[in-house]
């Protein structure tokens, strides 16, 4: 059986055509949604009357949407919801340091991905109390049937945003360097130093009183396991 191909995010924009190393470029919807899962930050840069701005955000996903939250108040949340509104939001998990024989073949390996869009508010109550349930199971799967859920002052406070996963664009690098050819008789030392994210051991508050549930006792064993 022939095995089914990537799916396209969409073909690529201006915007998000990769220019630079192009055989890097990932632009299937699988690749996207696999940076998206595994990141708990995105940093979104958009602009107004003050200058640019690059804001680091919680971030989930939802079907072929990245959603965020944040206050009704803040400047970010009123400046994404402008209509004229045109925002990038990038990922980025880091996966090791490449060392070459060369300073200038120094590289890193990672996965990377750029979004870009306008973001809209989730109107419908039940589907923005829904999605807040949805980003607590990423932050800790169980935990939204046991942390006290938002009450409706604090919803009324908190805008759900959203932006469509159409215009991405990835960059992955992964691998041992690349030397040039007449450098390999320098004798440095080259290879990769890995990097990873660790779930250490949970660290209880002084005031808890409640035994440690099954979602937390796994935290730690997680990364022992890998």
């Amino acid at each position: 059986m022939n095995p089914v191909p990537p799916r396209p995010a969409t073909a690529p924009t201006d915007r998000t055509r990769v220019r630079r190393v192009p055989e890097n470029a990932r632009y299937e919807r699988e690749t996207v949604h696999a940076i998206v899962d595994a990141a708990y930050l995105c940093h979104i840069a958009f602009a107004d009357e003050r200058g640019s701005h690059c804001i680091p955000m919680a971030c989930w996903r939802e079907g072929e949407h990245l959603y965020i939250h944040g206050s009704n108040g803040g400047r970010m949340v009123k400046t994404l919801l402008r209509p004229e509104t045109q925002a990038c939001v990038t990922l980025t998990l880091l996966d090791g340091l490449v060392l070459a024989r060369s300073a200038f073949n120094h590289s890193m390996n990672y996965r990377a991905c750029m979004i870009y869009g306008q973001f809209e508010a989730v109107r419908d109550e039940a589907k923005k109390r829904a999605s807040m349930d949805i980003f607590m199971h990423k932050i800790a799967p169980g935990r939204e049937h046991e942390a006290r859920r938002g009450n409706d002052k604090e919803f009324a406070a908190t805008t759900v945003l959203r932006i469509p996963l159409d215009e991405a664009a990835c960059k992955v690098r992964s691998g041992p360097p690349q030397d040039d050819e007449e450098d390999l008789h320098l004798p440095v030392w080259t290879g990769v130093l890995p990097l990873r994210l660790v779930e250490s051991e949970p660290q209880a508050a002084a005031d808890n009183r409640e035994p440690t549930p099954a979602y937390v006792r796994q935290w730690g064993v997680k990364s022992e396991e890998a």
